[in-house]
């Protein structure tokens, strides 16, 4: 580790590694230098010069990505010299900027238009024609590339080089007719595309999916977790809630990635940003419901489904036995929902055996040196800290063998649903949820607070993004409802409640707090002899 080293900036005597970027030591002191090429997780190319400061000793004033830090370095990102070279620099990426604020997405988080207004440079002393270029340019499925707003900063090609290493983009030309663009016969289209959406610090790249739906300060923003696979990647929700005609009705209108250094870095895939739509889909289940005796669903409310679903466990277990009955679980549950699913297994004394938890085929997918994980559930590190065994597959259960099946959130086979005792559990309705006695509605992971823990045993919390739609509930809730018309104790009326009795009782999470830091704390059984979380 690199010694600390004192040094001056504006004026104030800070340390920090030596070696390390100015333009980060000053972020650390909670000073912000303008900058538009540079960015942490893809290097310093030095293209922008926005970052200028003045540096003692220096015969002009200096790039902040490009000067280290130094025993004695004083540094001013705040003198009237730094400020002229930063409004100058300002002034020529503005000179053929367009005049799209009104129409811009990137209105209201745009790091052109907040420096400019933070400059003053409301008038310009360029005199030449601003240089035309092409407006609305599909360069993928996913992205829109606007040349005319472009500042070349070079963070897309950089990403695209030296991330995905796909490489599809490029700068052609040179001086005010350089464009940002695609090679000839490619196309932006790989499994991390929207990030480049995400880096451009101006509107020249624009999400297809997001693109003149709804202005970014009608925007309500949650930290939360990407349920899409085991990686468990950090990221914001973002929901409009005051407009929702803009974004066609859906409450949840995109996701964005947060920054973990243990996790994600600064990205996430295409797969998990466009997940959000299952929040508010077609398919979601608002309503619980049970089969009448002509077969039709009858809509029933959450006390009624739980009354009704004890009454027929107490009699089918005294009279067939709780070794007919057999339980689905998934690995989207939380660590909340699976203590909740415990304690019910426990008290209907359902053997271990009878319980199927290991990712089934609709639950697995592709995979890569990046981010993604082959499996596409969020929690089954979670799982085993329980005790569960996710490794057992449903086929290794014959639906010959059981009275009842219990499923969540998964896809059942065939032959489950002809059983005389079926519940089916789970946010938005699938094949199996037609034939089920009793369906119980969900709520979808935006809805709930809740814990989960990747596949580094990286346990993270899920914040609650939009209220449940309907009579859903959370998975915990059910299960602990159903609990409590058997007979059993379940105190618990939130997943805080939850989790410091899971505390108590799991050795892989005893001294947890509900109240994780963002990057997540490891599980004690993932965690190598001595280390710190």
């Amino acid at each position: 580790m690199a010694k600390l080293v004192k040094f001056k900036l504006d004026g104030k005597d800070v340390e920090a590694p030596e070696g390390q970027l100015v333009i980060d030591a000053a972020d650390k002191e909670g000073v912000e230098i303008p900058r538009y090429c540079y960015h942490p997780g893809l290097g310093n190319p030095g293209v922008c010069r926005l970052c200028v400061c003045e540096v003692a000793g220096a015969p002009k004033p200096q790039m902040s990505c490009r000067t280290t830090v130094k025993e004695g370095l004083v540094v001013s990102t705040n003198s009237p010299a730094a400020k002229r070279a930063q409004a100058a620099s300002l002034e020529f990426h503005l000179a053929n900027h367009p005049l799209d604020c009104p129409v811009c997405d990137r209105a209201g988080e745009c790091e052109l238009q907040d420096y400019y207004q933070g400059y003053g440079l409301y008038k310009s002393t360029v005199r030449e024609d601003k240089r035309h270029k092409e407006k609305r340019k599909s360069i993928g499925p996913t992205v829109v590339l606007d040349q005319e707003r472009c500042i070349q900063c070079t963070r897309c090609t950089r990403f695209l080089d030296n991330v995905t290493k796909t490489s599809e983009m490029g700068i052609f030309g040179r001086g005010d007719r350089s464009v940002v663009d695609v090679y000839p016969g490619m196309e932006v289209d790989n499994a991390y595309s929207g990030n480049i959406v995400d880096i451009c610090p101006v509107g020249a790249l624009t999400d297809k999916d997001f693109r003149f739906s709804v202005r970014v300060w009608y925007l309500d923003r949650a930290p939360s977790v990407c349920t899409g696979c085991a990686r468990g990647c950090a990221i914001e929700v973002h929901t409009n809630t005051e407009r929702p005609w803009h974004t066609e009705g859906r409450r949840v209108a995109r996701l964005k990635p947060r920054f973990n250094p243990e996790v994600n870095g600064w990205w996430m895939c295409d797969e998990g940003r466009y997940s959000y739509k299952s929040a508010d889909s077609d398919t979601r289940l608002k309503a619980s419901s049970r089969l009448g005796q002509d077969g039709a669903p009858v809509e029933t409310s959450p006390a009624d489904a739980a009354k009704g679903i004890a009454a027929e466990l107490t009699r089918l277990v005294a009279e067939r036995g709780a070794q007919g009955l057999a339980f689905v679980l998934s690995g989207t549950l939380s660590n909340e929902d699976l203590f909740a699913a415990k304690a019910l297994i426990a008290k209907l004394g359902v053997p271990a055996a009878n319980v199927a938890l290991a990712p089934g085929p609709e639950q697995l997918g592709e995979a890569d040196d990046l981010l993604r994980r082959a499996e596409k559930v969020p929690n089954l590190e979670g799982a085993r800290a329980l005790g569960f065994d996710t490794a057992r597959p449903l086929t290794e259960l014959s639906p010959d063998r059981f009275w009842g099946v219990w499923a969540v959130d998964r896809a059942v086979p065939a032959g489950w649903d002809k059983l005389p005792f079926t519940v089916w559990q789970g946010p938005n309705a699938v094949r199996f949820t037609g034939a089920a006695r009793w369906v119980l509605a969900a709520a979808h992971c935006f809805e709930e607070d809740a814990t989960a823990a990747n596949f580094q045993g990286r346990l993270q919390r899920l914040r609650q993004a939009v209220p449940p739609l309907g009579d859903s509930q959370p998975d915990w809730a059910w299960f602990g409802s159903v609990l409590r018309a058997l007979g059993g104790e379940f105190p618990h009326q939130d997943a805080a409640s939850i989790f410091a009795a899971l505390t108590a009782e799991e050795p892989a999470f005893r001294g947890l707090a509900f109240e994780l830091p963002d990057e997540g704390v490891l599980l004690a059984a993932s965690q190598p002899a001595g280390a710190a979380a």
